[in-house]
């Protein structure tokens, strides 16, 4: 899996509506603020919120205890707008929840563009595996935060 640093994090400097995007976000100092499943549930909520506004269409997710892999289909938004709503809310709330208070998510995120070459069940398999290969579980259906459209 590869890792991302704030270094390697930015903000997104092309979206385009209908493209397919693989987003990595990480929490501060990378806190496994999502070990705790309510915590990743929250996260989870605002993440399907996006979705009911039309920002974007999430093909497949998962939250890790430390980072979120997404692959999406981008909507009626840019990339960096939607990415910040979903941060901004899910932090709001995660402090809330937790009676805590200041950032949740390092700067920025990581974005790559799918080109038209790319297998999107390739990327897909690559999100959903990652709690595999970081030896969370020994089988992905025992992992509770992920999903996939094509399910």
């Amino acid at each position: 899996m590869p890792l991302y640093h704030a270094s390697r994090l930015r903000r997104a400097i092309h979206s385009e509506v209908g493209h397919l995007y693989l987003l990595t976000a990480v929490t501060v100092g990378r806190i496994p603020l999502f070990a705790d499943f309510a915590l990743g549930r929250v996260l989870i909520q605002e993440m399907r919120l996006a979705e009911e506004q039309g920002l974007l269409r999430s093909l497949c997710w998962v939250v890790m205890p430390d980072h979120l892999h997404w692959l999406i289909e981008l909507g009626g938004a840019p990339l960096e707008q939607a990415m910040q709503q979903v941060k901004s809310r899910s932090a709001k709330r995660i402090n809330q929840l937790a009676g805590t208070e200041g950032a949740i998510w390092q700067k920025g995120f990581h974005d790559h563009a799918l080109r038209q070459d790319e297998d999107v069940l390739t990327a897909a398999r690559y999100v959903v595996a990652n709690p595999l290969r970081a030896g969370l579980v020994d089988r992905l259906g025992d992992y509770p935060l992920w999903d996939a459209v094509w399910l």
